[in-house]
């Protein structure tokens, strides 16, 4: 799948500058590819930071694109999570079918990067956004665009402002099934038949398919949420089995965020080769996964089938914050000068790892809470001789969604677990 090489490339053009948070006073005003061909080190920047782990980034790709591919599914990532164009050329590059997105600002973005494929996992009902799809999709017709719609009202505002507002092909749009409790999407199966017959009956749109998001029915591993994650997918199965008389062309079965991708395999995978009535052998199994390749210390570590050690090799974090102690007002606390503005907090607090250069943190160490600008450390036991002010404490960081999204330009390091890590690229972000 395609995407723009040249403007992707011409980021590196970006000046540096006081703008860009943490970045070395010494790098200012140098384009990044300047930057880059000096010998950049993890040191010369200010704390606190994001960085991402290459090292990591490449296996986790690696191994996300041959575990889908063995089984049988294609890969959409959601890429949302980083809003990175730089990551999102490495995994079209790895294989990625598409890459998927959550509003149409975002896929605005990424056709502006010349994304060729993208699936919006959500209903589409606004009338600037819409019309920039029939667009953009008259302008291109290589260009393939699909959304989801939910209920039968979704489906009729989006054929009147398409009627009244933007002449083109059809839009493809797939039939969102939802669940009890859970986030959008067709409550039954009936809802969700009504939502195909209004597709197939209207001017501007196109039945292409059915999916949704099992991640809203479930938030952990216990018996009862991996039951109620494979009732969802089985549901999902049905409902595209019933529809199959109504497609008029190949379609789209899609599930998945990176919490139960073993699920989805093993639920849906099979569909592929189903022959439809109207275009035998031509449905394709979309997994959504997002968070896979930058993985977590928190959530996804905890909830992931595919995470390290649990599996082997397996998925491993590729971000880490790095903060430095700015008071020990108590021997038990030291505040760190990152905060909520710097790291994710929404799924779990930072964990601290390791002092740089220095000896190991205290047994017990913990952060009990965050400020916009500070983390609290607790260190039970220790004095006032243990991590000095100045110190620099690696935090493992819990859910890449919320981390990306308070960084404009992120530097990858060859690997967090060297001595000295040497900054090999910057990845910019679009939040």
């Amino acid at each position: 799948m395609t995407i723009d090489n040249d403007v992707v490339d011409a980021l590196a053009a970006e000046l540096l500058g006081p703008h860009i948070k943490s970045a070395p006073p010494a790098a200012w005003g140098h384009t990044v590819r300047e930057y880059l061909t000096g010998t950049p080190q993890l040191t010369h920047w200010q704390t606190p930071l994001l960085t991402l782990d290459r090292a990591a980034l490449d296996a986790n790709r690696a191994l996300m694109a041959d575990w889908s591919s063995a089984g049988g599914v294609a890969l959409a990532p959601h890429g949302k999570t980083t809003m990175a164009p730089q990551l999102w050329r490495e995994q079209l590059r790895a294989g990625a079918w598409g890459i998927t997105l959550a509003t149409a600002w975002q896929a605005q973005l990424a056709r502006s990067f010349g994304v060729g494929r993208i699936l919006l996992a959500n209903a589409l009902v606004d009338p600037i956004g819409l019309a920039w799809v029939a667009e953009e999709s008259a302008r291109d017709e290589n260009f393939e665009f699909y959304c989801w719609a939910d209920s039968v009202a979704t489906v009729e505002l989006m054929d009147k402002i398409l009627r009244d507002t933007a002449p083109g092909p059809r839009v493809r749009v797939l039939v969102e099934l939802g669940g009890a409790h859970g986030r959008t999407g067709a409550r039954t199966g009936a809802e969700a038949l009504a939502v195909a017959h209004a597709l197939v009956g209207s001017e501007r749109l196109v039945l292409a398919g059915v999916g949704g998001y099992e991640g809203a029915l479930a938030h952990d591993r216990t018996p009862a949420a991996l039951t109620a994650v494979r009732d969802y997918l089985r549901e999902l199965a049905a409902l595209h089995r019933e529809l199959g008389e109504l497609y008029s062309g190949p379609a789209i079965v899609s599930a998945g965020g990176s919490a139960y991708p073993e699920l989805v395999v093993e639920e849906l995978a099979g569909l592929a080769s189903d022959q439809l009535p109207t275009a035998p052998g031509s449905t394709t199994v979309v997994l959504r996964s997002g968070a896979y390749l930058v993985h977590d210390d928190g959530f996804y570590a905890g909830i992931s089938p595919l995470s390290a050690p649990a599996a082997d090799p397996g998925l491993r974090s590729a971000m880490h914050g790095w903060a430095r102690v700015m008071s020990r007002p108590e021997p038990e606390l030291a505040l760190l000068d990152g905060g909520k503005r710097d790291f994710p907090f929404d799924e779990g607090l930072p964990t601290p790892q390791l002092v740089v250069g220095g000896s190991a943190l205290p047994s017990g160490a913990h952060v009990s809470a965050l400020n916009d600008q500070h983390t609290f450390l607790r260190l039970p036991g220790a004095s006032f001789a243990d991590l000095p002010v100045g110190s620099v404490v690696r935090l493992g960081l819990s859910h890449p969604c919320t981390a990306f999204d308070k960084w404009r330009l992120i530097p990858v390091i060859d690997s967090a677990e060297t001595a000295h890590p040497r900054v090999v690229d910057l990845i910019r972000t679009y939040f």
